[in-house]
């Protein structure tokens, strides 16, 4: 199995997605799948909804799907990954709760349902593990963040030969102004070195803003447009391999309910 087989499913493209936990302002449904504290933070419910076509081949599409519901205990969320084509693909379904702890900490947890299938004497082999996040609200402008996707060393199959690697994040997040937004994050997979995605974001208006970044594991770039248009926003993504080439995606997300801030005044 590839080592890091159980971040397939997350977008490359999109990285700077997943730095949003690092942010009060720019935290979203979608962003709350790199780390389920961050859920504490959505004011209503949303649902997002992201493809990408990895390398720009047919055989490597990714779709997610993101649906998360907020409440007065805690807010939940329902995340589902597809990965690959009918004769090789990966597929995930995760549950994930989050809360405040106070006002300066959130914690969160998923239960997730991993499956992966080959066609042929192959056939599917299935694991269930999880994740566990803290989120620190260190300032109003700064929030870093801690997140382990598999603790329990889970493994695909019932004679459990192939071993989930797990995973580490420590991401830090700077609010510079309502404009600008500065974010980093090291990921440790095990079995590889330690990468660095680094992120910036730019909004030149309320409904348009820029987002650039860079991986240095793989040594890729990535960037995005958003568009907002009342409760929807349009992310068109890209990344870029110096050896593999492009690989395009598109977000759409819709919030939706009523904000829970706005209700509680």
């Amino acid at each position: 199995m590839d080592a890091d087989s159980q971040v397939i499913t997350d977008a490359i493209s999109a990285r700077y997605l997943s730095l949003g936990v690092y942010s009060s302002e720019h935290n979203d449904v979608y962003a709350t799948r790199a780390n389920p504290a961050s859920l504490a933070q959505l004011k209503q419910p949303a649902i997002a909804i992201y493809s990408e076509r990895r390398f720009l081949l047919p055989e490597l599409n990714l779709f997610n799907a993101s649906l998360a519901y907020t409440t007065g205990s805690g807010n939940f969320a329902l995340h589902v990954s597809y990965f690959g084509f009918n004769l090789s693909n990966q597929s995930k379904i995760s549950l994930a709760y989050g809360r405040k702890i106070n006002s300066k900490v959130d914690a969160g947890a998923s239960f997730d349902f991993q499956q992966i299938s080959q066609a042929g004497t192959y056939g599917k082999a299935s694991a269930i593990t999880g994740s566990i996040g803290v989120l620190f609200h260190l300032t109003d402008k700064i929030h870093a963040g801690i997140n382990v996707f598999n603790p329990i060393h889970a493994s695909f199959g019932k004679e459990k030969i192939e071993r989930l690697p797990s995973q580490y994040n420590f991401g830090m997040g700077y609010d510079a102004s309502d404009k600008l937004f500065i974010s980093s994050e090291l990921v440790k997979v095990e079995g590889q070195h330690v990468s660095v995605n680094a992120c910036l974001q730019y909004q030149f208006i309320k409904s348009f803003f820029i987002r650039a970044g860079v991986a240095t594991l793989t040594a890729s770039y990535f960037s995005g447009l958003g568009f907002v248009f009342k409760d929807f926003r349009l992310d068109i993504a890209t990344s870029y391999h110096p050896q593999l080439g492009f690989s395009p995606g598109l977000l759409l997300l819709y919030e939706f309910g009523n904000n829970k801030k706005e209700g509680a005044e």
